[in-house]
């Protein structure tokens, strides 16, 4: 059963989410919003079922050492961390938030943030 206070408070203490953007619809989902107007929407099914390993959604930071800091923050506030990855060319971990949906943290050489992300990536290093 999905309990969407401790959602909440999950996106809010580790990825910047801002509970006071909650918003609830009529058929039961709750969208919360970040500073840079993402949309995350929770909402509770009748029976979970199972989902795809592959499946899951991430935030990109500027620097592996970012992905480092946060790693060692979520690991210190108890968040399950089920994968972890520090390569030459990619850092990342996969935790688990309060339901078991995999979220992705991760800094490729490659790639660099997008304009809009700036403001997110700060919330989730500090």
């Amino acid at each position: 059963m999905l309990d969407v206070d401790r959602s909440k408070r999950f996106y809010a203490d580790h990825f910047g989410f801002d509970p006071a953007t909650a918003q609830r619809y009529a058929d039961g989902t709750v969208i919360i919003r970040n500073a840079d107007g993402f949309d995350l929407a929770l909402h509770e099914v009748d029976e979970p079922g199972q989902v795809p390993p592959f499946l899951h959604f991430g935030f990109r930071l500027p620097s592996g050492a970012d992905v480092r800091t946060a790693l060692a923050r979520l690991r210190a506030g108890t968040v399950e961390i089920i994968e972890h990855d520090d390569e030459p060319e990619m850092v990342s971990f996969k935790c688990l938030d309060p339901d078991g949906h995999r979220i992705e943290v991760y800094w490729e050489v490659q790639r660099a943030a997008l304009p809009g992300q700036r403001r997110l990536l700060r919330n989730v290093v500090t």
